[in-house]
């Protein structure tokens, strides 16, 4: 800190910052640019007019709870960063026989624990969830990442069992979202028959009668067994028909 007649002016000589990795789809760009080597050092010696916003490495965050991540649950975070809405995935069990494609942190929670609670959390194979308005396509390559995965190793005498659900949506468009799903449902309907996939769908919100009209659709179509549930029945409902009655195991 200098003293002046006039003023006193600072000098920073030192910063530290936090970054949130959620405004990485915004702001990754800038993070890249700050850490290019002209900007690290010799900025001032050797100032330029422009930066490139790709000029410096991008921030890599540590991976959550100290675990690494797979292939596709890395995949699916380079989605999520470069978007401002949620595509989120965890990889619990590989070889369990209960998936979900759930819409909503909230509902994705209630999905779970209702599996866990009825005694079946060691074939839960995977928790996740997309929200905020997440586009066609952004839905389709979500859905297409977890039936992958769901249709890899062994067939199983059983069958598997798919959990496509969500709350009441606030301003995510069913309708649309729904088109990513029916997409990647079409790519993997014969490793779906191959697996004996079960589909429950349950979903409500703007345009869900259109979005559950065009899903039911695509079941006939491509003969797969699926129902198909809105506001009238509960979140997780569905879960608790089958496990009632014995439907599943």
């Amino acid at each position: 800190m200098q003293n002046t007649e006039k003023n006193i002016e600072i000098y920073y000589l030192d910063v530290a910052a936090k970054l949130d990795q959620t405004a990485e789809f915004e702001a990754g760009a800038k993070w890249a640019a700050a850490r290019a080597p002209h900007a690290l050092i010799g900025a001032v010696l050797q100032p330029q007019n422009t930066v490139n916003v790709d000029s410096g490495p991008p921030i890599v965050f540590p991976a959550p709870f100290g675990r690494t991540l797979t292939k596709e649950e890395q995949y699916i975070a380079k989605l999520d960063s470069k978007t401002g809405s949620s595509l989120k995935l965890t990889l619990l069990n590989p070889s369990g026989r209960i998936w979900t494609l759930i819409a909503g942190g909230g509902a994705s929670v209630i999905y779970a624990d209702a599996i866990s609670v009825a005694g079946y959390a060691s074939e839960l194979a995977n928790y996740g969830e997309y929200s905020g308005a997440p586009t066609e396509t952004q839905t389709y390559e979500y859905a297409r990442t977890i039936f992958d995965l769901m249709t890899r190793g062994p067939l199983h005498p059983d069958g598997k069992y798919l959990f496509i659900g969500g709350g009441i949506a606030n301003f995510t468009n069913v309708s649309n979202t729904f088109k990513g799903v029916i997409r990647a449902m079409r790519d993997y309907a014969s490793a779906f028959h191959a697996h004996k996939v079960q589909i429950w769908v349950r979903r409500a919100g703007p345009n869900y009668q259109e979005g559950l009209r065009a899903i039911k659709a695509a079941g006939e179509e491509l003969s797969l067994p699926l129902k198909v549930f809105g506001p009238e029945t509960h979140v997780s409902g569905n879960i608790y028909h089958i496990f009632s009655f014995k439907l599943i195991f």
